[in-house]
């Protein structure tokens, strides 16, 4: 699904409406393939360092007949927690993090961005809404402007990191669909997942491998530096304040 007729504008250098637009095709993606399949992955690889070779910005929408591995596991974790503890995992987490603000990227008054305490990746971000939303299609139209307008600012301040189109690999994770439609979805809590691999410039990434692809993964800097970095970056892009210069 392209995301724009000029193949050279990425999220962060569009209008908010021509945001909105692409978060309305992926509802309408997600309600539309979602009566019949199970799973609906809706994803984005950006940039060449991520193995996309079409320049032109898009995402991919695959439609599964079965829950993939990190859906399964997703779906069990955030059932055993509301199991145990009466409330969605990722709602309380929101506001856990909402409170200690250490982790904090952006935030507006329906959603919120951090940097999650498991991340792997040097400036991996979460993205989470305020109140309980199982899916795409439940969101309400003001949610899906302040979706818009939070992920402008989440990918300006990527690509203000180093001055460069930032890459990296996102996706949607929701409650399940198809058969999954009729079913209690109480423990899921709709979110996005940021994998971006840049390091420490606009050419030195991360690589996953050694002791991290046969032990346990190590990290570069801490989730709060990672924030802390992030959330100091201006919100203006730096393309655009080159041209106002």
């Amino acid at each position: 699904m392209c995301f724009h007729p000029w193949s050279d504008l990425t999220l962060p250098l569009m209008s908010l409406p021509e945001i909105r637009a692409v978060v309305d095709a992926w509802t309408e993606l997600a309600t539309e393939l979602g009566a019949s399949y199970p799973w609906v992955q809706i994803f984005e690889n950006k940039g060449a360092m991520m193995g996309c070779s079409n320049p032109h910005p898009h995402c991919q929408v695959w439609a599964s007949s079965f829950l993939p591995n990190e859906a399964r596991l997703e779906d069990r974790t955030q059932r055993q927690h509301l199991s145990q503890h009466g409330v969605p995992m990722l709602l309380e987490y929101a506001e856990q993090e909402a409170r200690r603000k250490e982790r904090l990227v952006v935030e507006n008054a329906d959603w919120l961005v951090v940097v999650p305490y498991w991340a792997t990746w040097p400036y991996q971000t979460l993205l989470l809404p305020r109140r309980h939303v199982c899916r795409l299609q439940d969101l309400s139209d003001s949610e899906k402007d302040s979706l818009a307008s939070i992920m402008q600012r989440l990918l300006i301040k990527y690509d203000n990191l180093f001055e460069v189109s930032f890459p990296y690999s996102m996706g949607w994770h929701g409650a399940p669909t198809g058969p999954y439609l009729e079913e209690e979805c109480r423990h899921w809590q709709l979110h996005a997942h940021y994998y971006p691999p840049l390091l420490r410039s606009a050419t030195v990434r991360k690589f996953m491998v050694g002791y991290e692809m046969l032990a346990q993964a190590q990290r570069d800097l801490t989730p709060e530096q990672a924030a802390e970095r992030l959330r100091s970056l201006p919100e203006v892009h730096y393309k655009k304040r080159t041209e106002e210069v």
